[in-house]
């Protein structure tokens, strides 16, 4: 749950999203013959410091059918790892377009250690779920129905940063996490002026529609800040759930082109 909450890493007609996001941007790795770039964030919970987060995204020579590989590790820190220990690692495959090919997750939160793992087939129009309990010894399997180009949670972060949007304008991008498929709403809100570990940063506020029933039951609120730049840096991602749960915020703290 809590690799699915870190992105959320998020109207036009599926089809559009293709071309917005093409794997051929103006930000990310590319830039001056940069191939990989690596995002490291502060997370907070309540206000207090509850781990960090590791996102690697790497683009894929040519003519590799993989043309993207997005990778996060998230690890908790201080009080919160005494109360509920995370050491969590995603993996995903992604096509021409930000198209999701396949993705795994390690999972070790608390005394719960699972691995997941999904196949997006676009020939079939299917994606495999397959997930294992590696305490219990069980294993879950989901199948659903999808279109030719889906995102995973993560992936569609990338989307979202290959799209310029102004406030007032949505867009909505498909999205599967391999147990569901919906349409997923992203609206521009404002833009904002943020004191962030890299300086001051002019930044655009969205917010991605996942929960309240869409890809999650709970109730809650998904907020991007991406940069009024070409680069388009995810400079801050907030979480606000229920009050049991509070609010979890991921502020970037350095940014490595490689």
């Amino acid at each position: 749950m809590l690799v699915a909450v870190t992105s959320l890493l998020i109207a036009q007609e599926p089809a559009n999203t293709a071309a917005a996001g093409s794997s051929s941007v103006g930000f990310g790795p590319g830039e001056s013959g940069t191939t990989k770039e690596v995002l490291d964030y502060e997370i907070e919970w309540r206000l207090i410091s509850a781990g960090t987060a590791k996102m690697t995204w790497t683009m894929l020579p040519r003519p590799s059918p993989t043309t993207n590989e997005l990778k996060l590790h998230l690890e908790s820190s201080g009080l919160v790892s005494r109360l509920f220990r995370v050491d969590d690692d995603y993996t995903a495959a992604l096509g021409p377009n930000f198209c999701a090919q396949n993705s795994f997750t390690s999972a070790h939160e608390g005394n719960r250690s699972k691995e997941t793992r999904v196949v997006y087939d676009p020939q079939t129009h299917k994606a495999n779920y397959v997930e294992r309990d590696l305490i219990k010894n069980a294993t879950i399997t989901h199948e659903v129905d999808i279109p030719g180009c889906v995102h995973d949670v993560i992936g569609g972060l990338l989307v979202l940063r290959s799209i310029r949007l102004e406030p007032g304008q949505t867009v909505q991008i498909p999205v599967s996490d391999g147990k569901k498929f919906v349409q997923v709403k992203i609206e521009s809100q404002r833009r904002e002026d943020l004191q962030t570990a890299l300086g001051p940063k002019k930044t655009i506020r969205y917010e991605v529609f996942l929960f309240d029933n869409v890809l999650f039951k709970r109730s809650g609120h998904l907020h991007v800040w991406l940069t009024d730049d070409a680069a388009r840096l995810p400079i801050q991602l907030q979480v606000r759930l229920q009050f049991t749960i509070g609010t979890i915020t991921f502020k970037l703290q350095k940014e490595q082109k490689l």
